[in-house]
């Protein structure tokens, strides 16, 4: 309407066309244009008041969801945490229970997202001393923050709670509490001290005493985790030698969990001597430290492990059991009761895409075949054997699960890799 009006002012009737029928000229060819332009200009900001409009309560009604979305998840924390209570004795059932959430961060839809990866590893290794107690197969276990960090220090309070709501509290005055009170006892006080972001047995001390511990921790960079360590493990013969079991655990966008059927032991090249903690290859399976430290390393078995299969011909004929019924049965009980468990925490479902993830359990059994998670890592190594198979399990059910495949000819079943828990 303006470019009209201008080319009136002006008499120029060549524009839009002259009621004589004359074609349009370039005059107003440029009009039409900036008509057309003031009109998309027009639309283009009413769109975006429109939009600046719902941005302000779509923002509000964001904020309202995630308060929501932690409460629902710290009540789902606190369900689980009473329903395992539910399975103690009587007597047990009525001590104080301490908030599902002691000792950890508030949860949000995006908590742990820009965390450091040892903060985020720590976290999910770590248990209160409440927990401990209800879970009997978690040895009892601490964070410790390096001294260089800086970090809060949590006061003593007898070793019995921490504080909640802190994920960045360091723990050694309860560990020192635990300590101090064993060796009054007179019980076993030997602790293992793990670096949260290690791998490759690095940043890893045995010792039965706190100060060295404690100095050792401050001295690195990194946070660890002291662990009440295992004194009387179940020893494989011959060789008298220690070993722990990796299982592989798929946990899907539906929070289903899935258990590879497979397992391997990872097993010490040197006999199992309980009073001589330097000797790593005694004490640590490793496989880089058995493999660079030990001239025994293959001795017993091929690349020091030993898979399923073999470790049940080894139960059968040696102790007369089964792996099934003595040790896998505790196994998957420990693996779906510890993802229930955190699952407020790690649980995916409420972000606004679909994700998967596989843990690597490990364990170890004692002497009265009482089965101990040890640790659980976040991305763990695999057999080479195993690969072909552990990741053709995964896309089936991780992946096929949202992106189907096309329709191809039917192949041959093979049985599942994974078993659902």
């Amino acid at each position: 309407r303006g470019g009209a009006q201008a080319r009136r002012r002006r008499g120029d009737t060549g524009g839009a066309g002259s009621r004589r029928g004359a074609r349009p000229g370039a005059a107003g060819a440029l009009g039409a244009a900036a008509a057309g332009a003031g009109r998309a200009g027009a639309r283009a900001a009413c769109t975006l008041s429109r939009r600046l409009g719902r941005l302000v309560p779509a923002a509000a009604a964001w904020a309202a969801r995630r308060a929501a979305l932690r409460h629902v998840h710290l009540r789902g924390a606190r369900r689980e945490q009473q329903r395992l209570r539910r399975g103690l004795p009587a007597a047990a059932r009525h001590r104080p229970l301490e908030e599902a959430e002691a000792g950890q961060p508030p949860v949000q839809p995006d908590a742990g997202r820009e965390e450091p990866a040892a903060l985020r590893e720590a976290g999910l290794i770590k248990t209160s001393p409440e927990l401990a107690e209800s879970c009997t197969w978690f040895p009892e276990s601490y964070v410790i923050y390096p001294t260089n960090l800086k970090t809060p220090v949590a006061p003593a309070q007898n070793g019995i709670h921490p504080p909640i709501h802190n994920s960045r509290t360091d723990e050694r005055e309860f560990f020192l509490a635990s300590y101090n009170r064993k060796k009054e006892e007179g019980e076993g006080n030997v602790w293992i001290a793990k670096s949260s972001a290690g791998a490759k047995g690095e940043g890893i001390l045995i010792s039965s005493e706190a100060t060295e511990l404690l100095d050792f921790i401050d001295n690195q960079g990194q946070v660890h985790v002291i662990q009440k360590y295992l004194e009387h493990p179940l020893l494989l013969e011959p060789g008298h030698r220690k070993f722990d079991i990796r299982s592989w655990v798929l946990v899907d966008h539906l929070y289903n969990i899935y258990l590879y059927r497979e397992g391997v032991l990872r097993t010490a090249s040197e006999p199992y001597h309980a009073d001589n903690f330097q000797d790593k290859t005694s004490h640590l399976t490793n496989h880089c430290i058995q493999k660079e430290y030990s001239k025994n390393y293959g001795k017993y078995e091929e690349g020091n492990e030993m898979f399923f299969e073999e470790f049940n011909q080894y139960l059968t004929s040696a102790l007369n059991i089964t792996l099934e019924n003595s040790i896998l049965l505790q196994i998957k009980h420990i693996i779906r009761s510890c993802l229930m468990s955190v699952e407020p925490a790690i649980s995916t479902k409420h972000l606004p895409y679909q994700s998967f993830q596989l843990f690597g359990f490990d364990f170890m059994v004692d002497e009265e075949l009482k089965v101990w998670l040890i640790e659980v890592n976040g991305a763990p190594a695999c057999a080479q054997k195993l690969y072909a198979e552990l990741c053709q399990g995964i896309v089936d059910i991780a992946i096929a699960s949202v992106f189907p495949p096309p329709d191809v000819e039917q192949q041959p079943t093979q049985p599942a890799a994974f078993i659902k828990l």
